[in-house]
């Protein structure tokens, strides 16, 4: 063939184009009349078990997270004003109730209590002087008042003079004011007694407050303080929880609300625990948490490994819904991506679903399937999207 060249912009193109269009029928006769080939004719076939799915009734779950918090916690604070001396507990030790979990050191309390206890002695010891001159007293009014009524008798009878009357009824009057002012000293006394006592008894106090007590049996979960410290009153020194009492708080949704009530069955799920835990409401806090618009439910759950600060999760059944599932072994997880695998026309197509709860080893799909597709279960490790399959029986 000959192939002449022109000057002529335009005839020039004309005959590039011609030679475009006939190298382009060259290469589709050197393909032999084929089409390129397909993806999927070009993965291997995958064998495997397929399911169709169909939409199921199943309980309605609402599921909320919470924190592990003692039902009792109490903070052991100072009372006195004086220096840490002894700390013996750590976090994590077990107390009993009255145990002995720190020692403040006060020598003014201890000064106190011994002056006290000096001003109660010498109290007591006046007491046996005093109750000596009422009874001395008592038998001067005693005599006064015999001698009195024999003195009046003869001054009847005119047999002595009333000089000796008035001297009669003058020394019963003495013996009188004398009894009635040994027994007004002997009150004074006992009112002294009273109050020295009550001043030993408030100094005790004090001093008692110097060892500070576990109120009941429970676990030390933190110390707030270290030996050598000045404690004040109410510095913070241990932190005890009661051991055996705990809840999970969740947060509830100001829509959920409505439908919990308490006493009610609510499955706990703990990561530390293991297997999730059967727990009952035991207290709806009417309070309103304005920055996540959410109540605090506290669920009621037994186990002795629960501690304060655990994570978990309340699942709440709320009735019945119809739903989709999917076998828990059909979802593939990559990272925060989900995706399962539909078989249409014999290959296997690459979806990104959405799950919710799970009931069982299976899982709700909230968004990603429909009701009548065919998804692969389990999902072989060679599938890929594209993969001829070959279904099992």
């Amino acid at each position: 063939m000959e192939i002449r060249m022109f000057s002529t912009k335009g005839k020039l193109a004309g005959t590039t184009g011609v030679l475009v269009l006939l190298a382009a029928a060259g290469l589709a006769g050197c393909g032999g009349g084929k089409e390129a080939p397909r993806k999927a004719e070009s993965l291997p076939a995958v064998k495997a078990a397929t399911v169709k799915l169909a939409e199921e009734t199943v309980p309605e779950i609402y599921e909320a997270t919470g924190t592990v918090r003692a039902r009792v916690s109490s903070v052991l604070s100072a009372r006195v004003m004086g220096y840490l001396r002894e700390l013996r507990v750590q976090a994590g030790d077990t107390v009993q109730p009255g145990q002995v979990i720190a020692v403040i050191e006060a020598r003014e309390i201890d000064s106190g209590l011994k002056q006290a206890e000096a001003a109660r002695e010498e109290a007591r010891s006046a007491l046996p002087e005093v109750e000596n001159a009422i009874a001395a007293a008592r038998a001067q009014l005693e005599l006064a008042e015999a001698t009195h009524r024999r003195m009046k008798s003869l001054f009847e009878q005119k047999s002595i003079t009333q000089q000796e009357f008035d001297e009669a009824e003058a020394r019963l009057r003495m013996a009188r004011a004398n009894h009635e002012m040994a027994a007004a000293k002997k009150a004074q006394l006992e009112q002294k007694i009273r109050q020295a006592e009550s001043a030993v008894a408030q100094a005790a106090a004090m001093k008692s407050y110097t060892e500070i007590t576990a109120p009941f049996r429970g676990i030390v979960v933190e110390r707030k303080a270290e030996p050598g410290m000045l404690a004040a009153p109410g510095m913070p020194i241990a932190v005890v929880e009661r051991e055996g009492g705990y809840r999970l708080e969740a947060a509830v949704e100001e829509n959920r609300l409505g439908r919990i009530r308490p006493g009610m069955a609510v499955e706990v799920i703990l990561d530390a625990a293991g297997a999730p835990q059967q727990g009952r409401v035991e207290e709806i806090v009417p309070a309103l948490d304005p920055g996540s618009r959410s109540f605090t439910v506290k669920i009621g759950v037994a186990g002795g490994l629960l501690r304060s600060g655990m994570f978990g999760r309340a699942r709440f059944t709320m009735g019945e819904k119809k739903a989709l599932l999917v076998p828990a072994t059909a979802v593939v997880k990559k990272g925060q991506v989900e995706q399962a695998y539909v078989v249409e026309n014999g290959v296997a197509r690459a979806r990104l679903v959405t799950t919710g709860a799970a009931h069982g080893e299976r899982l709700e799909v909230l968004t990603g399937l429909r009701a009548g597709d065919t998804v692969v279960a389990p999902v072989p490790a060679e599938l890929r999207d594209g993969s001829p399959v070959e279904v099992r029986p």
